[in-house]
């Protein structure tokens, strides 16, 4: 079975190691392959990960909005791949990648990972995308919540399947001493407690929430210093914000960080403070860092945080919500340690990405058509 992945990938994201890591834990007998529109050249980092790892990958010439000239492109690179199947992860590989696959004669499969609405244009693009999504062979869902919301759309019952994100072996990584000595070095004086958040810096993630709770956080027990791990085009308004909240010296801008795995193990609280969500895999991460984390209630995050037992939920933008759930843990180390534990324990045997690999062959199987002679 040939399955080729349609990406639009500005980033080297969630989406991305999600689909990346699906293809590792496939049968041998299933090829994954990946197309990606060039997004302006940004795109590239994914296909150059992609082909590191020995998988096939292309950029594709056209993009929007020539639709027309992507659906003729996307259409021929499937005959050519002599494809069984597209599987689309986000807006634009749906609208495209569903048509391009009618005219190569095989089916279409969409990931749903959720719709953030932060443009008017993405705004759009996203009503449009709830359309086609009802024409799908089958729309896997990233967590129950956004089967929920597809299901609103009008996708019938039987075309959807949740099939969660998954974290790797890799992610279970250990603290390590000289990891927290690297990070207490950017804070003068070093901090008692570190808390960090991490994601692309944009408006549906809540960051201005976050350093709101922050400034809270930092007047109740001044021991604290934060980490913000990301880049994103509202970089230049948070740090405004920063500044704002007087926190200049107890909050850094880490910027984007390949090795954010190292780093997570040392912390003493995560946060995720975002107004909508699929699942995201910051929290898996997390999770498997043994890092308990105080989280908004929106999407799938209440299917990985158990209230009071791997966690702390708030509703979404009530940072001196944030603030309470940080300082409690700050406070309690036993409790830290023990949501920690069960938190890993949780990402361990309920997001693994074996589970993933099965449930997905088992979706490419029921779907695909028969293979077409080359």
């Amino acid at each position: 079975m040939r399955v080729v992945h349609l990406m639009a990938s500005p980033f080297y994201g969630g989406p991305e190691r999600q689909m990346l890591g699906l293809a590792s834990h496939l049968p041998s007998g299933v090829e994954s392959i990946y197309l990606s529109f060039a997004e302006h050249g940004l795109a590239q980092r994914f296909i150059d990960e992609a082909q590191s790892q020995g998988r096939e990958a292309k950029l594709l010439a056209c993009n929007t909005p020539r639709i027309a000239a992507c659906i003729r492109e996307v259409a021929g690179e499937l005959r050519r791949l002599n494809a069984d199947l597209v599987c689309c992860s986000g807006y634009k590989p749906d609208i495209i990648g569903w048509r391009a696959a009618r005219l190569a004669g095989i089916p279409a499969v969409s990931v749903s990972h959720g719709w953030t609405a932060v443009t008017w244009k993405v705004r759009a693009y996203e009503s449009l995308d709830r359309l086609v999504l009802r024409w799908m062979d089958a729309v896997v869902c990233v967590s129950k919540a956004q089967a929920g919301k597809v299901r609103r759309a009008g996708v019938p019952d039987e075309k959807i399947v949740v099939i969660p994100n998954a974290i790797d072996e890799g992610a279970f990584v250990e603290p390590d001493a000289r990891c927290r000595a690297e990070m207490e070095a950017w804070f003068a004086p070093p901090p008692r407690w570190l808390v960090a958040s991490a994601g692309r810096l944009s408006p549906e993630k809540g960051f201005g929430v976050f350093i709101d709770a922050a400034a809270l956080v930092a007047e109740r027990r001044p021991g604290t210093c934060f980490v913000l791990f990301g880049e994103g085009p509202l970089r230049p308004a948070l740090e405004q914000r920063v500044r704002d909240r007087g926190l200049e010296g107890r909050f850094v801008m880490a910027g984007f960080r390949d090795d954010l795995r190292r780093f997570l193990p040392n912390l003493d609280v995560a946060v995720m403070s975002s107004f909508t969500e699929g699942l995201p895999v910051f929290l898996l991460e997390a999770a498997a860092a043994q890092v308990p984390v105080v989280a908004t209630s929106v999407g799938g995050v209440p299917e990985v945080i158990d209230e009071g037992r791997t966690g702390h939920l708030v509703p979404a933008g009530d940072a001196r919500g944030l603030a309470d759930g940080i300082v409690s843990l700050a406070d309690n180390p036993a409790q830290r340690d023990a949501m920690g534990q069960a938190a890993r324990a949780r990402a361990r045997t309920q997001f693994s990405f074996p589970a993933m690999g099965r449930a997905y062959h088992d979706l490419f199987r029921r779907v695909a058509r028969p293979r077409r002679p080359s």
